[in-house]
């Protein structure tokens, strides 16, 4: 665990910056001490690497953040997107070099504006938040936080109540998936989702499971509070809830 000023200064995001993040939701810290210290494991340090590389590209911190919790989300092809973004900015960048080597070279008569032409990068980006942060799901979980905000709600307060659910799970974790209680349990989860969040469709609900074990941190808190191997449990659980649901 690392405490905020460590962070900081690993990564150079300003204190500020972080305490921020923490604020709108975009990277919560793994844990909060007693004295309040904020402390970030390697799952959140992952987490934080990729808002970095979005906010290199000039993401907006709002699109990020429908784009990292959209639950389409998939590390692999988000990484396999900035690279070619990336790629795209750098070849900018060397038309841009070019250009002022060729007007220096002219003695200042030279023009060519090719160089400043962005639309490929552009048409990139938009892909990018079309795919993961145009959702139906997001859109409804937008609203419904504006909502809370709206009604002076504590935007923490469904985050702290799954979590809550998460560790009824630790009772259940020596049943078979598929027994009646862990089925009630899937679908008191699923139930709570669409409340809070979005509609929770099966497939969704699906994806969300496969998250739960794939994406470290969403693996390391479900275990904290269910108990080790509670998100490996919870993922099997809904797995079989999905293979007999029909809506």
């Amino acid at each position: 665990m690392r405490t905020v000023h460590e962070v900081s200064e690993l990564t150079g995001v300003s204190v500020r910056a972080l305490h921020h993040y923490d604020a709108i939701g975009l990277l919560k810290p793994t844990r909060v001490t007693l004295a309040g210290y904020r402390l970030y494991d390697d799952a959140a340090l992952l987490r934080l690497q990729s808002i970095l590389l979005f906010r290199e590209l000039q993401f907006p911190l709002r699109e990020i953040k429908a784009i990292l919790e959209s639950p389409g989300f998939d590390q692999k092809k988000a990484l396999e997107q900035q690279l070619e973004l990336l790629r795209l900015r750098r070849r900018r960048l060397d038309a841009l070099i070019e250009l002022a080597r060729e007007t220096i070279a002219s003695g200042g008569d030279y023009m060519n504006f090719s160089a400043f032409d962005t639309s490929e990068l552009e048409r990139c980006a938009a892909e990018a938040k079309k795919k993961w942060g145009g959702t139906d799901a997001y859109r409804e979980y937008e609203q419904k936080a504006a909502r809370r905000a709206a009604d002076g709600q504590d935007e923490r307060a469904p985050a702290k109540a799954l979590m809550g659910l998460f560790a009824e799970w630790g009772g259940l974790r020596q049943t078979p998936p598929d027994s009646d209680a862990a089925q009630r349990a899937v679908k008191k989860l699923r139930a709570f989702i669409t409340e809070h969040y979005y509609t929770c469709t099966p497939d969704i609900l699906r994806g969300l499971g496969q998250m739960y074990t794939a994406d470290e941190r969403f693996r390391a808190r479900i275990d904290a509070a269910g108990g080790a191997g509670a998100a490996a449990f919870v993922e099997k659980a809904i797995e079989r809830y999905c293979e007999s649901c029909t809506a």
